[in-house]
């Protein structure tokens, strides 16, 4: 199984940006689908998740500006930003509960993608 992440890059503050994760390979079925980032020097976070059903969660501090979204039959999961702040910079990983037979289920990580707001 892989998660390939794609649509970083640089953006002024207040600017938008949509990040995609695919995933691929085998699989059961997939779970909670989320984004995380880690801004240089700091621990990784989370910014938000998403369940099969769509059920959503957000850090209180991109609440009201990000969108988490995910199109099952794709196997992808995206993540709208808008009001992008230098604060939001970051490298972005997304992550997947996948679900590798009926009866296990393992997190996969993917490589990260690199946002940087900046004037």
């Amino acid at each position: 199984v892989q998660l390939q992440a794609s649509g970083g890059g640089l953006v002024q503050p207040g600017g938008s940006l949509k990040l995609s994760c695919a995933a691929s390979g085998s699989m059961f079925s997939i779970n909670v689908m989320g984004w995380y980032r880690q801004a240089p020097g700091k621990q990784r976070e989370l910014v938000a998740t998403i369940t099969r059903g769509r059920s959503t969660n957000y850090a209180d501090s991109v609440k009201g500006r990000f969108t988490i979204s995910r199109e099952n039959a794709k196997n992808t999961v995206y993540l709208q930003m808008n009001s992008l702040k230098p604060e939001d910079t970051a490298v972005y990983y997304c992550n997947a509960v996948i679900g590798v037979t009926a009866a296990t289920s393992l997190n996969y990580w993917g490589q990260g993608t690199l946002v940087t707001v900046s004037s």
